[in-house]
């Protein structure tokens, strides 16, 4: 399906400048309505990334890009929609419709710092939960921020045993949990464990 064909069956949607596939600019109050319209009746079955821009200097700041993919097409679309308030930037959540847009959201709240209204679990998935920027903000320098490390963000405290950060001991594995956060990736070697470190302080 074309953009052409995109904009004549969705009014609301527009043409969006693109040199490689149909691309589309879509109001936020209309996304989710367009992106199951999307799923469900045109076939674009996976969500590829959810990403963001931002436009620094102009007026709305931040846009929000989802890339679909058909697999039996295989087609594939860019859609974009611009958060309405640059202060605080926020769309919907696309989580109902593709499970695998929880981690997509959590990375560009993360990086971004727009929200996902509606996401069962927003929480930082890279930077530490007090971090206090985004580094994929314009204004974020380039050479970073140094920041304090804090201890008790990174480890699990028991009484007087510190645990260690859990992504030592690679591989990583994921679990069948019955929620994302039971999904997320653990340490396959976990022998460090019975290791725990005291704290100094």
């Amino acid at each position: 399906m074309t953009s052409s064909e995109l904009i004549a069956k969705y009014p609301y949607a527009t043409e969006r400048a693109s040199l490689d596939h149909p691309a589309v600019n879509v109001p936020a109050h209309k996304l989710l309505e367009f992106l199951k319209a999307m799923r469900d009746e045109a076939g674009f079955d996976l969500l590829v990334d959810v990403t963001a821009i931002d436009w620094e200097g102009r007026k709305p700041r931040f846009t929000v890009v989802y890339h679909l993919l058909a697999t039996t097409s295989p087609h594939y679309l860019r859609v974009a929609t611009d958060c309405p308030d640059d202060a605080a930037p926020e769309v919907p959540s696309v989580v109902s419709l593709w499970a695998g847009a929880n981690w997509h959201e959590r990375e560009t709240y993360d990086m971004f710092g727009i929200k996902f209204a509606g996401h069962p679990d927003l929480r930082r998935i890279l930077m530490w939960d007090t971090y206090p920027y985004f580094p994929l903000r314009k204004e974020f320098p380039l050479a970073g921020i140094e920041v304090p490390f804090p201890a008790a963000d990174v480890a699990e405290r028991t009484g007087e045993s510190v645990k260690p950060a859990p992504m030592m001991g690679g591989p990583f594995t994921a679990t069948h949990g019955s929620n994302m956060r039971e999904k997320e990736p653990c340490a396959k070697d976990e022998s460090w464990t019975e290791k725990l470190v005291k704290p100094t302080h």
